[in-house]
């Protein structure tokens, strides 16, 4: 207190100094101002009127006349300056002779017309300082009157300053005077107060008695003290509440106070008194009693209640809130562990019973299930999602049962007002046994007692209901039970919309996958095949895999992966996929067909960093790939293939041995320049060839060889196993608990064409051969049972063999395939090939190749490496070829009509 009252006189000294130098600034600057514009007035109008002043401005040098007098007056009147100029302001004289001849400043128009101007203005450099504060313009007349010219005096600002700062230290001398003395007063009044308070400073005093009285009346705990007369000094609020007292005890008699004899006789006592138990009211008291001052004559003593009853209720409470904050701990370890809605629902159900609940059931909508966005719609229509609890016995409605509730049950209230609902006692819940009123009947007679219905929602969106039941074994559900429920449901519905979430995105992407993949077998005659696709938990990858036929009754396998997860993945795979099958149709070695992959990989790599750059973002990445490519002949029971940085095929013999074809190991897809290694394998009838990715043998448990020894094992004796139950063995030994990446299986079992089905002949360079060689044909197929296709095969044979024979090279040779389909094929030595085209009626040529594409379902051109091999592939059906309905004459005498338009 001392040290604010110095403050406030040291700031009533401060503003009292400020204020009086302020007031003597204004009065001097007044006084000075006033003053220098009579000295510059006076001094101007002295010049100007001096005898030879009118003559000298007329002279030829008026500088040389007038600037001696105008120093000499300058020097004895004590103004900074004396101008003498002419009528246009060019001056004449000025304390600095370099600035004789220059503009002058200040206000000349008035003095031209005779009049005096006194005003404020600048100007050049002086010797009293730089600017003028005060100065007087004259006008100088001659004999008649004209004025001849100007002279102005003036004072600067320093000199006019200077009149008042000879006051100023007296004034602060007084102030510093005023201080010291507050500063004497103020130190002797601190000390007797530091006296009085026993040098406790005023912020410790007032913290003191705060904490003291705070904690007096905030204690769960009842203290009061007591003098020697046994008066009542002090009681704090609980112990008013413990002991009944009235609001004004202080003071009085604990005599008169009206409590229990064994209480009042231990308050009046002198004795101490350790942790004596008393009944007051309906009150166990926990009592201790201590002197006041243990080492002083002086009397009184302080006493603590305690209520042992409500101690224990609180404890109770305590071990409650324990189990709760336990429990809510537990659920968010064990809620959520997995992106499965399902099995999210499930944790929620174990967390919950028995802890909580004796039975949880969690009923969802079915578009969370799905992993659609839940709507209003399907409120009405709730799945039961799971089940916990060991009350199995008890009738509810099974897992996977879809719901309909009705608009008076706690579930459908509890979605429609989206807050808690409590049924103390279901026997008394209308709303509940209207339901299923022979389920609540049963389930009543079963013992269920109480019922909490939360909703689950998320995003203020609702996903379900949660139900935690009680039976007659556990106490009903209380209202304080409601909040803890709430915030069960709250962490278990954040988890649930996130695997919905992700299910739905999953789904997507899964969608788009499979939709990438084959859906079903192709028609062909070289493989029986079976496949398996798993996606991965956290989402598709780039697997694929696929079974393209090709000519000459050979089929490709392909399978491969893309690195990385997501619709990225999946549309990067969908991608490659189409190349490959544009590559195989051009029917191109397997080596070329993984370097034209290759190329294509680093193209899309290309396209990802020029477009990450051009948005200003990191793009995805390299995309990376692998890839086995495989074609399989079964005429010669041969297969040719090629892996880029795939694992290698395993191959089953018909015995059932288990082995890796050696296939050399190259590069993966999109590294560019290196070129493919090839293996050819000659297959017996029987023999398998498992493909597969690197999911089905690599996790992060252990590494490819653990998993390829596994698939040994697995694969160990399929030798009489169809390709579907190889899949299914596999899958079943190699499929991981939770898969982390795809996994994608092919197994093919080879066939092999029969000799009887296959016709070979050579063919000489010269067309007289053609006819032998249809009669062969004609032979062949009545052999096969194929009469009814022999006119459109002889057809097709005549014009491809002529062709061959006309303009290809020697040798010629002809081959047969009776499988699915009749297969044609004609081989010749040159590289060039055909072409279709429609001829002109006056052509004599050029129809044979539309003839052809005519009668066959199919044609085309492949290169080996002596030559070319024109193909075609008539379909039949029954043994009969599935070919226009029309006869070959008609269509025939069709070609050559006049078609004039």
């Amino acid at each position: 207190m001392a040290g604010q009252v110095f403050l406030l006189q040291v700031v009533i000294v401060v503003l009292l100094v400020v204020a009086a130098v302020a007031a003597m600034v204004l009065q001097t600057s007044s006084d000075a101002l006033q003053r220098g514009r009579r000295e510059s007035v006076v001094a101007a109008q002295s010049f100007a009127s001096a005898p030879g002043t009118a003559e000298a401005l007329r002279s030829p040098d008026p500088t040389a006349v007038l600037q001696p007098r105008a120093e000499e007056l300058r020097k004895r009147t004590g103004v900074d300056f004396v101008v003498a100029m002419n009528t246009r302001g060019i001056r004449y004289t000025y304390p600095y002779p370099r600035e004789i001849g220059k503009k002058f400043v200040g206000t000349i128009a008035p003095a031209l017309k005779g009049h005096t101007v006194v005003e404020q203005a600048g100007g050049p450099p002086l010797p009293a300082g730089k600017g003028t504060a005060v100065q007087a313009v004259v006008p100088v007349t001659d004999s008649r009157g004209k004025v001849v010219g100007l002279v102005s005096a003036g004072i600067t600002v320093k000199n006019v300053a200077a009149l008042w700062l000879p006051q100023l230290p007296i004034i602060l001398g007084s102030g510093a005077a005023a201080l010291a003395l507050s500063m004497t007063g103020t130190t002797l009044v601190a000390r007797r107060l530091r006296r009085q308070t026993h040098g406790l400073a005023p912020a410790e005093l007032a913290q003191l008695y705060e904490h003291h009285d705070a904690v007096l009346h905030a204690v769960r705990e009842g203290v009061l003290i007591t003098d020697t007369d046994g008066r009542l000094l002090l009681a704090n609020d609980e112990t008013k509440r413990l002991l009944d007292l009235p609001a004004d005890v202080q003071g009085r008699p604990v005599r008169e106070l009206g409590l229990p004899e064994p209480i009042t006789r231990l308050l009046s006592s002198p004795e101490a008194v350790t942790d004596e138990v008393h009944l007051a009211g309906d009150r166990l008291l926990a009592v201790n009693k201590r002197p006041t001052y243990p080492q002083a004559d002086q009397g009184g003593s302080v006493v603590t209640l305690r209520d042992t009853t409500e101690l224990a209720a609180v404890s109770g409470r305590a071990e409650v809130a324990r189990e709760r904050l336990k429990l809510l701990y537990e659920a968010g370890v064990r809620i959520g562990t997995t992106l499965d809605v399902g099995r999210t629902a499930q944790e929620l159900a174990d967390v919950a019973a028995p802890q909580f609940a004796d039975l949880v059931t969690v009923d969802l909508l079915d578009a969370v299930l799905r992993g659609w966005e839940p709507t209003a719609e399907g409120w009405r229509h709730l799945r039961r999602a799971a089940i916990g609890g060991e009350q199995r016995m008890i009738p509810v409605y099974p897992l996977g049962k879809v719901i309909t509730f009705s608009r008076r049950t706690p579930q459908m209230r509890t979605l429609q007002e989206r807050r808690v609902m409590l049924e103390a006692d279901l026997r008394q819940a209308h709303g509940w046994r209207e339901q299923d009123p022979e389920r609540a009947r049963k389930a009543l007679e079963c013992g269920l007692r109480s019922l909490v219905t939360v909703p689950l929602q998320a995003r203020n969106v609702p996903l379900g209901v949660v139900n935690f039941y009680r039976t007659v074994d556990s106490p009903a559900f209380q209202p304080e039970d409601l909040s803890f429920a709430e915030e069960l449901a709250v962490r278990a519905a954040l988890a649930i919309d996130n695997a919905r979430r992700f299910t739905r995105e999953h789904a997507m992407a899964v969608t788009l996958q499979r939709s990438l993949l084959p859906r079903a077998h192709p028609d062909q005659d070289a493989l029986e095949v079976a496949w398996r696709y798993l996606p991965a938990e956290a989402g598709v990858g780039g697997d694929w895999f696929d079974v393209i036929p090709l000519p000459g009754a050979r089929v490709a396998l392909v399978m491969g992966d893309v690195v990385g997860h997501g619709l990225h993945a999946a549309a990067t795979m969908g991608r490659l996929r189409t190349a490959v099958h544009n590559f195989s149709t051009l029917d191109l070695p397997v080596d070329e067909v993984l370097g034209k992959l290759d190329d294509l990989v680093v193209s899309m790599d290309n396209e990802e960093n020029a477009s990450g750059a051009a948005e200003g973002h990191e793009g995805e990445g390299v995309t990376g790939a692998t890839c086995l490519y495989a074609v399989y002949d079964p005429v010669a029971g041969a297969c040719t293939m090629a892996r880029a940085g795939h694992p290698e095929p395993v191959l089953v013999r018909p015995d059932g041995t288990v082995t890796c074809p050696g296939v050399p190991a190259s590069t993966p897809l999109g590294l560019g320049g290196y070129p493919f290694e090839t293996a050819e394998l000659s297959l017996p009838e029987g023999s398998q060839l498992v493909l597969y990715t690197d999911g089905l043998v690599e996790d992060r448990t252990h590494d490819i060889d653990v998993g390829m020894e596994r698939l040994r094992r697995a694969l160990d004796g399929s030798g009489r196993r169809t390709p579907e139950e190889t899949c299914q063995a596999v899958i079943d030994a190699l499929k991981p608990s939770h898969s982390s990446d795809d996994i994608a299986l092919l197994a093919a079992r080879t066939r092999i064409f029969p000799p009887s089905r296959v016709a070979e002949w050579d063919v000489p360079s010269d067309p007289a051969a053609v006819p032998s060689v249809r009669a062969r044909c004609r032979e062949t197929l009545r052999e096969w049972g194929l009469e009814e296709v022999g006119f459109a095969t002889e057809l097709i044979l005549s014009e491809l063999i002529t062709n061959a024979i006309r303009y290809g090279l020697p040798p010629v040779g002809v081959r047969l395939l009776h499988g699915r389909c009749l297969i044609c094929e004609v081989s010749d030595g040159s590289g060039t090939s055909p072409r279709l085209r429609r001829a002109a009626t006056t052509d004599e040529g050029g129809r044979g190749l539309f003839l052809v594409a005519q009668f066959a379902q199919r044609w085309g051109t492949r290169y080996t490496t002596r030559g070319k091999v024109i193909w075609t592939e008539q379909i039949l059906h029954d043994g009969t070829s599935a070919v226009p309905s029309r006869t070959p004459v008609d269509f025939l005498l069709d070609q050559f009509d006049d078609l004039d338009a």
